[in-house]
Parts: C-alpha cells; sequence; structure tokens
C-alpha cells in the first residue's frame, strides 16, 4: 500500500510482503535530499527494487511532477534505452532527432524523481544516459538500483546487505511468505541464517515450507549449503561481481529449489526464460510446450513453479512473471540442454502469429482486444524482432509491418520508426509486406513531422503495391486464365496495397496544406477499386482521408454527410480508430459551420476514443478542439482549463502544439476571443494551473466540461 496519497507519476504497487529495512529507508530518504543520482547496489535477490520503490513512494510528495519508474530488465541492449525511459515519463516521443535530445527537453523544466531499476546490466549506457538527463534537467533526481555503481560524478551510493539473518526482520519475511507464525527459535531461524538473510532465497524457503515444513526444509538447505563450495551449483558465476559469497548463498538456495522441482517443471522454467516480459498460459504453451512437456502436462508444471515462487502467481490480467535472477538461472540451464536457439525461434514465431492476427483482425470488432494485446506483450514483440533481425530478416519485416500501426498509435514511433528501417535494410523480400512496412513507415514519419522522407516512403509503397498487384495478377491468370483480375488494357485492378500507399499520400498532402491533392488521389483510387467502404481497413483509412481532404476544401455539408455515414458503419463493426478519427473531423466540421456545442459533442467523443486507445497525440488534438469550441461559445474560464490540459499532453508528445491548418487559425482567433472576456491574468492562472496539474485529472474535468455544455 502506499504510504501517501497518490501525485503525479508511476510507480507501481508495493510487494505487500515488504519487511523492515526501516534504517535503509532513512538514509535512502536523506541520500535523495542531498543528491541528484542515488544508486542502491546490492547482490541479486537481496531486495533492491522493494525497497527502492518504497522509498520512492515516501518521497514522491516532494517532487512536484512526480516520481515515475523505470524496469530496464526487458532490454537486452541498449539500442531501446532511451526509447523506454520515454515511454515510462509518459513522453510519447512524435519527434525526430537524436534519440535523447526530446527525454532532455520533457524534463528540462520538471522537478521530478526518475527511478531506474536494474541498471547491472546496462551500466555504461545508463551512465552515459543520466549523466546527459542531470546536466539538461537541473530539477531532475534520478534514484537507480544496479549490483555495482554507475560511476557518475556526484553519485551517492547505498549499499544494500541481507537482512540480519538472526534478527527478528527475516524471520517476519519468512513468516509472511510461508503464511505460518514460527518461533523465533527452532527451524525457521536456522534457516534464516543459513540462508544468510538473503530475501530472494527466503522467498524460495518459505514455498517449499508451505509444501514440506520448516524441519524438512532445515534440514535440506544444511546438506546443501553444507557442501564444499567448488560442489555447488554455480551456473550463476559472474567474475565481474563483487561479492563472490553471498552469491555462493544465493546460487545454492536457487539451485535447491530447482532440485526440488519436477523434471517438467525444471524444463518448463528453463524454456520460460526466453520471455522478457510478462507471460499468459497460451503463450508459454505455444512456445514451451514440446517433447515430454506437452500441451496437457504443461498447467500442472506452470503450476508447480508458481508453487515453489519460481514463477509469480498471475496478475488480474491471467499473466505470470520470473525475476530476472531465476530467469537467468533458466537461461544457464536452457542453454547446457542445447535448446536455447530453438525455444528462441519457437518464441519468435508465436510473437510473429499474433502480429499477424492482430493486422489481419484490425477492421471490426476484435481491433481494441488486439490493440491491447499488442501494447501488452510489447516486451516480448520486441524481443522476437530481434531475434528475427539477426536470424530471418524477411519474417522480422513480416512482423515489424504487421504491428508498427499498432506502435505508432501508442506513441511507440521511435521503436516503430527503428524496428522498420533496419527491416526494410536487412530483409530483400518484395511483395505485401514490403508494402505494408513501407506504408506504416510513411505514417510513423508523418507523425514525427519528417514530411520530406515521408515523401520518399510514400512514392517507393506506390511502387511497391503496383508491383506487387501485378504480380499477384500474373500469378492468378496463370492459374485461372478467365479470372484474372485485368482490365481490358491488360493491367491489373488495383487492390488494398494501392488502397493504404493513396492513404498515406493523402495523410501526407493533408498534414502539408494540401487537401485537394489529398482529395484527388484518395478519391481516384476509390472509383479505381470496386468494393463497399468498410470492406477492408486501407479502403476505409482512404475513406477517413476524403473526408478530411474535403473539410479542408470546404466542402462541408458533404464532408459531414460521409463523416456521419462512416461512423454508422464503425459504430457497427465495433471499430475504434477510425470512429475516433471521425470523430475529430465533425467536430472540427462544427467549428466550421459555427456550431461550437455539436463541435464539443463530437469533440468528447473523440477523446473518450484516444483515452480508450491510449493515444497521448489523439488526446492532445481531442483537448485542442474542445478548448476551441468552449471559447467559441463564450467559455473563456472552462476553455483556458481544457488548453492548459492539453498543453500538458502536447508536452508529453514532444513536440510544439499541431494539428490541420484549419485548426490551427479557429484556435488562435478564439483563444483570442477567451483571453478578452475573461481578463488576460485570469486566463493565464487558468491555464497554468491546469498545465502543471495532473493531465488526468484535467481530462476528465475536460470530458465533464463538454458534457455540460
Amino acid at each position: 500500500m502506499r504510504e501517501t496519497a497518490p501525485v503525479r507519476g508511476h510507480l507501481p504497487d508495493e510487494n505487500p510482503g515488504f519487511v523492515g529495512r526501516r534504517t535503509e529507508l532513512e538514509r535512502i530518504s536523506a541520500a535523495l535530499a542531498e543528491h541528484r543520482l542515488v544508486t542502491v547496489t546490492g547482490v541479486g535477490g537481496v531486495g533492491k527494487t522493494r525497497l527502492a520503490l518504497r522509498a520512492a513512494h515516501r518521497v514522491a510528495e516532494r517532487f512536484p511532477d512526480g516520481a515515475w519508474w523505470t524496469d530496464l530488465t526487458p532490454l537486452d541492449g541498449d539500442r531501446l534505452l532511451v526509447a523506454l525511459v520515454a515511454d515510462s515519463v509518459d513522453l510519447a516521443d512524435h519527434t525526430p532527432g537524436m534519440a535523447s535530445t526530446a527525454l532532455c527537453r520533457r524534463l528540462a523544466d520538471d522537478h521530478l524523481l526518475l527511478l531506474l531499476d536494474s541498471c547491472e546490466h546496462l551500466t555504461e549506457p545508463c551512465a552515459r544516459l543520466v549523466s546527459e538527463l542531470l546536466a539538461a534537467a537541473p530539477g531532475l533526481t534520478v534514484l537507480a538500483t544496479s549490483r555495482r555503481p554507475l560511476g557518475v560524478a556526484g553519485e551517492r551510493i547505498v549499499a544494500l546487505d541481507p537482512l540480519p539473518p538472526a534478527g527478528r526482520d527475516a524471520l517476519e519475511l519468512l513468516r509472511r511468505a510461508a503464511g505460518e507464525d514460527f518461533p523465533a527459535a527452532g527451524p525457521a531461524g536456522e534457516i534464516c541464517v543459513r540462508l544468510e538473510g538473503i530475501p530472494l532465497a527466503l522467498e524460495l524457503a518459505a514455498a517449499q515450507i508451505r509444501l514440506q515444513g520448516a524441519e524438512a526444509v532445515r534440514d535440506q538447505l544444511g546438506t546443501r549449503l553444507d557442501t564444499p563450495p567448488g560442489a555447488r551449483f554455480d551456473l550463476l558465476a559472474h567474475t565481474e561481481r563483487v561479492w563472490p559469497s553471498r552469491h555462493q548463498t544465493l546460487r545454492a538456495a536457487i539451485g535447491w529449489s530447482h532440485e526440488l522441482c519436477a523434471p517438467l517443471e525444471r524444463l518448463l522454467w528453463a524454456r520460460l526464460s526466453v520471455f522478457r516480459g510478462p507471460f499468459d498460459l497460451a503463450s508459454a504453451t505455444a512456445v514451451c510446450a514440446g517433447g515430454p512437456l506437452t500441451r496437457a502436462t504443461l498447467p500442472d508444471a506452470l503450476d508447480g513453479l508458481v508453487r515453489s515462487s519460481v514463477v509469480r502467481p498471475p496478475d488480474a490480467r491471467g499473466r505470470h512473471r520470473m525475476l530476472d535472477t531465476i530467469r537467468a538461472y533458466g537461461a544457464t540451464w536452457l542453454e547446457r540442454t542445447g535448446e536455447t536457439g530453438t525455444v528462441a525461434d519457437r518464441h519468435a514465431a508465436h510473437f510473429r502469429g499474433l502480429a499477424r492476427r492482430a493486422d489481419t483482425e484490425w477492421l471490426g470488432a476484435r481491433q481494441l482486444r488486439w490493440y491491447r494485446s499488442v501494447d501488452a506483450h510489447h516486451t516480448d514483440l520486441r524481443t522476437a524482432l530481434d531475434r528475427l533481425l539477426r536470424t530471418d530478416p524477411d519474417a522480422a519485416l513480416d512482423l515489424v509491418g504487421s504491428v508498427a500501426f499498432a506502435w505508432s498509435c501508442r506513441g511507440r514511433l521511435r521503436e516503430a520508426r527503428d524496428g522498420l528501417e533496419q527491416s526494410l535494410l536487412l530483409s530483400g523480400a518484395r511483395g505485401r509486406a514490403r508494402a505494408r512496412a513501407l506504408w506504416a513507415l510513411g505514417v510513423t514519419l508523418v507523425l514525427q513531422g519528417e514530411f520530406g522522407p515521408a515523401q520518399d516512403v510514400s512514392e517507393r509503397c506506390a511502387r511497391e503495391a503496383r508491383y506487387t498487384e501485378y504480380e499477384e495478377a500474373l500469378e492468378e491468370r496463370a492459374d485461372d486464365p478467365g479470372q484474372g483480375p485485368y482490365a481490358e488494357a491488360g493491367r491489373p485492378r488495383p487492390g488494398d496495397l494501392t488502397l493504404d500507399a493513396a492513404a498515406l499520400a493523402g495523410l501526407l498532402a493533408l498534414t502539408t496544406g494540401r487537401p485537394m491533392a489529398a482529395f484527388v488521389v484518395v478519391d481516384h483510387v476509390l472509383d479505381a477499386v470496386p468494393g463497399g467502404p468498410a470492406d477492408s481497413a486501407a479502403r476505409l483509412r482512404c475513406g477517413l482521408v476524403r473526408v478530411f481532404a474535403l473539410t479542408g476544401l470546404g466542402r462541408l455539408a458533404e464532408a459531414r454527410e460521409r463523416a456521419l455515414a462512416l461512423r454508422v458503419l464503425c459504430e457497427e463493426l465495433d471499430e475504434h480508430w477510425t470512429r475516433t478519427a471521425l470523430q475529430y473531423q465533425l467536430a472540427l466540421t462544427g467549428l466550421l459551420e459555427g456550431d461550437p456545442a455539436a463541435a464539443a459533442g463530437h469533440a468528447r467523443g473523440m477523446l473518450e476514443g484516444t483515452r480508450r486507445l491510449g493515444a497521448s497525440l489523439g488526446v492532445a488534438l481531442g483537448l485542442d478542439v474542445l478548448a476551441t469550441a468552449l471559447a467559441a461559445a463564450g467559455d473563456g474560464e472552462r476553455a483556458a482549463d481544457v488548453s492548459g490540459t492539453g498543453e500538458a499532453y502536447w508536452r508529453s508528445t514532444g513536440q510544439p502544439r499541431r494539428g490541420l491548418p484549419g485548426l490551427r487559425a479557429l484556435r488562435e482567433k478564439y483563444t483570442d476571443t477567451a483571453r478578452a472576456t475573461i481578463g488576460e491574468p485570469a486566463y493565464e492562472e487558468i491555464f497554468v494551473r491546469a498545465l502543471t496539474g495532473l493531465p488526468q485529472d484535467g481530462l476528465d474535468r475536460a470530458l465533464r466540461s463538454s458534457s455540460q455544455s
């Protein structure tokens, strides 16, 4: 439970089994008051993460701009370090340029605490990033956990020892974990001493106490830990670590837990080590089943690992996870069995399949479910992509092309662009996968404001679409000469790839102020491709671009009519993304037609949709429309409040306000009106209060204000 009221930022809930550490908490709290970088060091399993998290919760109120947590364990290298940190502080970075520039700009004026958890495998990259951030952001304080110091100038190190083995805290932790009230004298106390008070070792022992009793566990540990060090299981030995004796104890405790597992549980433990993020039973079965570990026997093996505290119990969404130390142990066993490559390939194939299903079912009632699934499995999709970039670039192109649009909607533009550009460079594949990846890259570049590169990619996407559809037409005609999709001139009719290429070209034209060009390109293709408006996601996207183009051309009645018709189709399909974008267009149309009340209602619909999708750029755009509508209606106070909240969301995207040219002009006009209505000082006071408050609270107020207008 939190010890303070909720504040701005994001910290995970604390471990309810936290015990003791009062002195260490005071030391960290005092260090954070005097030093801008505090690093908690200690052996694996000693409790660095839970202590740092408890300390962050205690001091969070000191930081007006919040306390934010970044878990670095999913990273297998430093290539996405900045992107992960940016995402953790709600920077959905839509800007081009150096990766750290937008992050430095995001933090420059803030007074916040950044908790970087598990830095040991990225010590040097973390040190460089922390140095850069501290130099750029005078109000930033960093709390890091690592098995060794970062080595940054001014770093304050708090070395964390295990709990006193013979003290009451170690015994209390064992009691809570085992669910039994042991006396201080007896087997439980001896277990604490034998395991040297290391929290992770005590939790593993507690799991066995629940199964066998304290006396049996004490006796087994005695046998294990009395073995000469040279004969102990030492696969987790790392020569660069500086606490060898305690690692021997922890290795022995983990090895002992491993020995007590049934053979199928040990095999599952090893195979599960390929997951870098949370996993559910379905994913575990798809990746880990094989040989004696069948689909029928795997659930029982997983339950056994949960009972042994090797795997954490499922969360509310049915997802399990392993602590990094235990995962690393399983990885060494997987390597010994010779299955590392095989299981990694199976993992990559599974998540490639998940990506393809998400792309295939994007249009329709399962869209939101797949969107959230892609988000929930983001870490392992990245892991699969990295594997395929090394082993099968063509498959990597297929995977990233399937999920990059969802990543971009979620604000992960850097990751989408990085994966797409690498895959396109390494893969020589032609056809649908390449055309789809080029389309996704073009959308990403447009959202980043990189219009020159986006133009080049748009042209490449159109060429690839024509090539692919021509080749597919030749194959179809060869199979059935009488049914090939040829026009009279012998050319294949364009299909979904051409539609998406046109939608990309239209999007680029709209964002660069050329609505006529946007209208011409999509209207021509929509006329050329047979089918209804909701026959495919690509066709629906073209219809959306056409609606915005009509709005930009001033053909408002036609734009509204088409938008309402498309919205009905989206509602019938239970399609969310296009429906949300249509609400934005209808709000803009309402403003242009002088109906601010209608505009506010549609803006509310857009904000509700973008909140469901977790799209910070969409929220920022929607708040701009709503603020403009409120100002146009003469409600200057609520307009100032919504506009301040919008500015906070724009800052979270790492870029200045932008949007369609027509909206920018209206916003400037009616903002001046609102300032004049309530007075400049009052407007600024309300605006700044909203800007510096909790963005989510501001969004809630905005939705309430629109429903009342």
